[in-house]
């Protein structure tokens, strides 16, 4: 006689919930192997066509492998390079932007002492004690910001090493995925992997063609106000862009640092700011939608949750990885029927109200 365990739902929850909490502690203990792991299969996927091609030329496999990391690591020390010429190159402008940041200091001050009729030594005895918990502050931020290199480094260290493992054992890994599932799913599981594969590099390449038009549109308008590297800056916030949201404030506070240093006015930085902003709008809804989130099928809600929920788990690396890996969460859920409708709500497939169902003779409306 077969019996059959069967728990309720209250029971089912929790050991959902106490999984859900496991698996996150793992990923966020363990992300100094794993974020590597998945940079490293990222690139991969990005790089085996480069190996393909390079091995039909009867290349050994080991060197095709070779060329393809050492094309992958000479590109990023590239862009490592650039962004480190950009903070030196901002380093040489601190003095002046010191200086007249005391002189509008200076300004705002006798401002507020003729218009609120309080007393400038009154003024700087505030600022002097809030300076102690502004140091406190940013102490905490910069411990925050030396972390984040630090596992950052640790990534490009180790990103060349598993890189090349993985290339290399990339037969050995794809059937060992084949073994872990009984041969009537294998055709479930190609379709997962190849659609994840697509996922990946449309949507690199969809970050790419975004980069350029932002870098575009930067530099035209810095150009057009007459800010100094305006072509290096325009370059840099477009790189930056790619960082969500904190890349952004920071792609806008660099040209209007420039501008509020090298010309007399401070209109030109509240002008840089409005043309920035205008970029932003038409990269949020326009070049995003149509270029960037259109290749992952994830609607917008999805999209910044997964990024607030990469940021708190892994960082800065964790939301470069975010949108990539809720959309393959979402290839893996429309293949199994029970996990279908959390597919359909990562998605982009909005209903009409004639989609909308019918119980019985009661009509359910949005």
């Amino acid at each position: 006689m077969n019996s059959t365990l069967t728990f309720p739902w209250y029971a089912k929850f929790s050991l959902i919930i106490v999984g859900a909490l496991a698996f996150i502690y793992i990923l966020y203990i363990g992300q100094h192997i794993i974020v590597p792991l998945i940079y490293a299969t990222v690139f991969a996927i990005l790089l085996n066509p480069l190996v393909n091609y390079l091995i039909t030329f009867k290349i050994n496999k080991i060197v095709s492998i070779s060329l393809a990391v050492l094309f992958a690591i000479i590109l990023l020390m590239s862009l490592l390079y650039f962004i480190s010429a950009q903070i030196s190159m901002f380093g040489e402008t601190y003095p002046k932007l010191k200086e007249k940041f005391l002189v509008n200091s200076a300004q705002f001050i006798r401002w507020t002492s003729e218009h609120f009729n309080i007393r400038q030594y009154k003024i700087n005895a505030w600022i002097e004690q809030n300076k102690t918990d502004t140091i406190q502050r940013m102490g905490g931020a910069i411990g925050q910001t030396l972390a984040t290199i630090n596992s950052v480094l640790i990534i490009v260290f180790l990103l060349p090493v598993y890189l090349f493992m993985i290339l290399y054992y990339k037969n050995l890994l794809l059937e060992f995925i084949k073994k872990l599932f009984h041969s009537s799913y294998h055709l479930a599981v190609f379709d997962v992997l190849s659609s994840s594969k697509k996922i990946i590099q449309s949507y690199l390449i969809g970050l790419l063609f975004e980069a350029v038009i932002i870098a575009a549109l930067n530099s035209l308008g810095l150009l057009i106000l007459g800010i100094n590297y305006a072509l290096i800056l325009g370059i840099t916030g477009a790189l930056l862009n790619v960082i969500p949201y904190i890349g952004g404030v920071i792609a806008i506070a660099l040209p209007m640092i420039v501008a509020y240093v090298t010309k007399e006015s401070s209109t030109y930085a509240l002008l840089v700011l409005a043309i920035y902003v205008l970029i932003q709008f038409i990269d949020n809804h326009l070049i995003i939608p149509r270029i960037v989130a259109s290749r992952v099928k994830l609607n917008a809600l999805i999209s910044i949750v997964a990024v607030l929920a990469g940021s708190a788990l892994w960082g800065i690396p964790g939301m470069f990885l975010s949108i990539p890996l809720t959309a393959i969460i979402k290839v893996v859920f429309d293949h199994i029927d029970s996990l279908k409708p959390w597919g359909f709500l990562l998605g982009n497939t909005i209903p009409t109200n004639k989609t909308i169902f019918r119980i019985n003779k009661y009509k359910i409306n949005p």
